[in-house]
């Protein structure tokens, strides 16, 4: 078995969120001083694993820990319905995993909603953080050029109403450039995430109805940021559109754009040896 298999560095924490409990999943790889979290998207059936399984490794010989955060809601942490911005939830949630791990300082890697998360986490704790990664995520508010909500985000929505096989198979087609980077693997444990928590299912839709705009636009604030900030965007990304991540770039001071072509949703799948040298260098001081 590999040092950092998914079994081996699985973790729970018990975290208090405003009177609230939460047992708390998360991997832990490696034993670097300097830690990088990452921060996955809001898929059915995600994972901190599931989103970034083929970055560990890489970060971790870098010289990293590296810390995979299952956002409640997701996978095996406690279920929650959100009735606010759940960017800022999640960040709130990472902040106190974070202090029960005696962790002070911390780079992020958010993909999708774990972008968002990152983005809230970088405007409530500005001090706790090293550099951030932002891919496919990171604000909301509409975009210029394309149909909101994206057909991405209406497969998503339609899979947590009426989750089945083929209602994943459709988003996951989708969720890539080229449907033939989906593994059988990838799919099959989505799929069994999925269905051995409908209680998640349930709750997301329910926060939904309760507050639509769950990952709220913040453009407004992101001059507030002070981190240096490497956005990165698949071209042909049909969940989030890529003017998001010029509207980052434009907001935040210290940050730089790079741009995958042949590339959807989920960069860090799709180009990953290309990404981990990209992120490698850019966190390296």
């Amino acid at each position: 078995m590999s040092l950092y298999s998914e079994s081996a560095t699985s973790r729970f924490a018990l975290i208090e969120d405003r009177g609230v409990h939460l047992n708390i999943h998360y991997h832990d790889c490696g034993d670097g001083q300097e830690v990088v979290v990452m921060l996955h998207g809001s898929g059915p059936g995600a994972s901190g694993w599931s989103n970034f399984s083929r970055n560990v490794e890489p970060l971790v010989a870098a010289g990293y820990r590296v810390i995979l955060m299952d956002c409640p809601g997701w996978s095996k942490s406690d279920s929650i319905v959100c009735e606010e911005s759940r960017s800022a939830l999640n960040a709130r949630v990472l902040n106190g995993l974070l202090t029960q791990l005696g962790i002070t300082r911390a780079h992020l890697i958010g993909n999708s909603m774990g972008g968002h998360s990152a983005v809230a986490f970088a405007l409530d704790y500005p001090h706790s953080v090293g550099r951030l990664v932002l891919m496919g995520g990171g604000t909301g508010g509409v975009s210029a050029f394309v149909p909101m909500p994206t057909e991405g985000i209406k497969l998503l929505q339609k899979v947590y109403r009426e989750p089945t096989q083929d209602h994943l198979q459709q988003m996951m087609d989708i969720f890539v450039y080229d449907s033939k980077d989906l593994t059988a693997e990838l799919i099959s444990g989505r799929l069994e995430n999925m269905l051995q928590r409908r209680d998640h299912l349930e709750n997301f839709t329910r926060s939904l109805a309760l507050h639509p705009r769950q990952f709220p636009d913040v453009s407004t604030r992101l001059a507030e940021i002070s981190a240096a900030t490497l956005v990165i965007w698949g071209r042909n990304d049909r969940f989030v559109p890529m003017d998001t991540g010029l509207r980052l770039v434009a907001g935040i001071p210290n940050s730089e754009l790079h741009v995958f072509n042949n590339c959807g949703h989920w960069v860090q799948w799709e180009h990953a040896e290309r990404f981990n040298r990209l992120v490698v260098d850019f966190l390296a001081p």
